[in-house]
């Protein structure tokens, strides 16, 4: 009967680690960290040397 509590012991503390983990590291589902991300991604995208209030000139100076 020991062994049996033991590994339902185990067994629980895994669950609840497991449970922890997966709370700390689900995605946010706001509509802010929505758009976050998106602007996250189209900073990822934008070529190099391209500055906000240059908006549409390229790095050269050119359109």
């Amino acid at each position: 009967m020991t062994n049996l509590l033991y590994l339902g012991i185990a067994i629980l503390l895994s669950v609840v680690g497991g449970l922890i983990l997966w709370y700390r590291n689900r995605r946010p589902t706001s509509l802010t960290a929505g758009i976050e991300e998106f602007q996250r991604e189209l900073r990822a995208l934008t070529p190099d040397g391209y500055q906000k209030r240059d908006r549409g000139i390229g790095p050269n100076g050119r359109r």
